[in-house]
């Protein structure tokens, strides 16, 4: 099939370039004695009203049929491309703006807009072009604007955007090449359709006029004479219909080409070395967040996910936020990151990110401080990345956008990035795509990339929950590392208790939006006073379990989150309830150094024989 496609494109390039060049002359000379002639040796498809040879006219015609149509697509395409993407790139307000406006061009027929703007700008080549741009855009821009949305929501343009990236970089780089196979196969098909359409408007006299002519205008010229001579009217149609399969096998061609470069293969793991530094952190604050508060207006009513959390992160300081699922921690870290779905709003009574106030920065500066100053890790490390870039764009982008620094000097940070992360072939790395590397391979590239700008905040969201427990070992400590050598304070969220209390320093608990508990790490296994944080850590199983005895679960769901019901809203599920649980929502309160506890009857502490064989049991 890619044979005959080239051989078809070649023999079209051949006839548009030496078409005019060879039989121009012949074409335009007019003979009397041999007006309106059918088919012969001398005239292989017959004469037109003035003597003039058709067979030369058809194949002088193929450049000024091609060159409209190629013209017309790439403009309506560039047109409409970009109005679909920008839809992925913009806020919630003009998106849905441009979504309607999409919507409009789309409610009127595109042979009809053609036909209407081919009559208002007039008669002729031009004319027929503009005619056709402005009717193929919409098209374009529809087909895009759904391709967009998928990758607007992906986690790559997620830390696209915390990296603060402009909005002509993140179409440029991330929306658009990641759509491009798709794009490319449409702009090739409408290529043909194209040409189709602008002969149409040559066979109706909107097009090309004479003394110019084109496939359009031989196949009406010929129409006249079908019943004699069927010849005149159906070579036109022929060379229409040629190019248009051309047109069509090319756009396949190029699409099974992109897939088969886009065709994963198994990549090696190799092992991590890990070495730990002890170096003092700073107690500076980092993140101080007071009374955040996140809504999400749905269809059926208004969503309170986080309802004023208070948190603070030190220099160097590795914190935990642990809870259910649905319990605010995602979210939660989101609104920190400035990365809150469209719709959602966030409100807070005190937000300062590195000893600024975020609420009185503008857009840009928020966006500029959060891109040098934060990175995240997600937690699938397959949908971190883009996987129409290579591994070496992506990573060495934010410090070229940010710092100006130099390709080559980019590339050095990344290979040194990659060497730290256990990952030394750095260069072969650099050329790889995602789907290129394993799973505790693309993890690593996206901690090595979260650290090119060498953040002071760090977020990892579940950054070990699709990893096996030896890459989860590694890349915790990784994690440690970074924290360590570059003094990085890192808000580790996570549905592994274990794994947090052995990791971090500090632990906050989260529940229906809300933190229920502060504690030290050490004393989540024994010395949690929360009833909610105790149901948590019981209900993990350990070596000591009884085999023959149910796992300990927590009764019934979390809270609604439509809901704004006052209380506690743990009350409902749990077993040490007062009668004011239902009616006063607690506030996180002292009961020691480095813990606080939002509740009104907090548990009394382990007996220290339980709490030595719990930490044993944890162990």
């Amino acid at each position: 099939m890619g044979v005959i496609t080239l051989v078809m494109l070649g023999s079209l390039a051949v006839l548009a370039v030496a078409g005019a060049v060879l039989w121009g002359r012949q074409a335009d000379r007019p003979d009397p004695s041999a007006v309106l002639r059918g088919p012969s040796t001398g005239h292989l498809l017959g004469t037109d009203r003035l003597g003039r040879d058709l067979l030369a006219r058809l194949l002088s015609a193929t450049w000024p049929s091609l060159l409209p149509a190629v013209a017309a697509t790439l403009l309506g395409a560039a047109a409409g491309i970009t109005l679909g993407a920008l839809t992925a790139v913009v806020g919630g307000r003009a998106a849905r703006l441009l979504g309607a406006l999409i919507n409009l061009l789309l409610a009127f027929p595109a042979l009809l807009v053609a036909m209407f703007f081919a009559a208002l700008f007039g008669a002729g080549a031009g004319g027929a072009v503009l005619a056709l741009t402005v009717a193929s855009a919409p098209g374009f821009a529809r087909i895009t604007q759904t391709l967009a949305a998928q990758v607007a929501g992906t986690d790559f343009m997620a830390a696209a955007r915390v990296l603060g990236l402009r909005r002509h970089r993140l179409l440029l780089r991330h929306v658009l090449p990641h759509i491009a196979e798709p794009l490319m196969l449409n702009t090739t098909v409408a290529a043909g359709s194209a040409l189709v359409a602008l002969s149409g408007l040559s066979f109706l006299g909107l097009g090309v006029r004479p003394p110019s002519y084109d496939w359009g205008l031989l196949l009406s010229q010929g129409l006249d004479r079908i019943y004699t001579e069927p010849l005149p009217a159906v070579a036109p149609g022929i060379a229409i219909v040629y190019a248009a399969v051309a047109f069509q096998l090319l756009g396949e061609m190029l699409a099974g080409a992109a897939a088969r470069q886009a065709r994963p293969h198994p990549g090696e793991e190799p092992v991590a070395h890990p070495v730990r530094a002890d170096r003092p952190a700073s107690v500076d604050h980092v993140l101080e967040v007071e009374d955040l508060r996140v809504v999400l207006p749905t269809a059926d009513g208004v969503v309170r996910p986080v309802r004023g959390v208070t948190l603070v992160l030190r220099r160097g300081e590795m914190v935990g936020l642990v809870g259910e699922s649905g319990s605010g921690k995602s979210l939660t870290a989101l609104a920190i990151a400035d990365l809150l779905p469209d719709g959602a709003r966030a409100s807070w009574g005190t937000h300062r990110f590195l000893g600024t106030d975020v609420g009185s920065s503008t857009r840009e500066e928020r966006r500029r401080q959060l891109a040098t100053g934060m990175a995240l890790v997600f937690q699938n490390p397959a949908s971190a990345f883009n996987p129409s870039l290579r591994i070496g764009t992506q990573m060495t982008e934010a410090v070229r956008a940010h710092r100006g620094t130099p390709r080559a000097e980019a590339v050095e940070q990344a290979l040194a990035r990659l060497e730290r992360v256990a990952l030394p072939a750095g260069r072969r790395l650099l050329r790889s795509r995602p789907f290129q590397l394993s799973g505790g391979q693309r993890q690593r590239v996206a901690i090595a990339m979260a650290s090119m700008m060498r953040p002071a905040l760090l977020i990892a969201d579940e950054p070990t929950t699709a990893l096996d427990v030896t890459v989860q070992r590694q890349i915790m400590d990784l994690l440690r590392r970074i924290r360590h050598d570059d003094a990085t304070a890192i808000l580790f969220i996570s549905h592994d208790i274990a794994l947090v209390a052995d990791a971090c320093d500090r632990v906050l608990v989260m529940y229906g939006g809300m933190i229920v508990e502060n504690l030290p790490a050490r004393e989540l296994a024994s010395g949690a006073r929360h009833p909610y944080t105790r149901m948590l850590v019981a209900s993990v199983p350990d070596l000591a379990s009884e085999r023959d005895r149910p796992l300990s679960t927590i009764e019934a769901g979390p809270p609604d989150p439509y809901g704004a019901t006052p209380g506690c809203p743990f009350h409902d599920r749990c077993p040490h309830r007062l009668d004011r649980c239902a009616t006063q929502s607690p506030v996180l309160s002292p009961l020691g150094p480095g813990h606080e506890v939002a509740c009104w009857q907090p548990l009394p502490a382990a007996p220290p024989r339980d709490r030595r064989e719990t930490e044993e049991a944890q162990k």
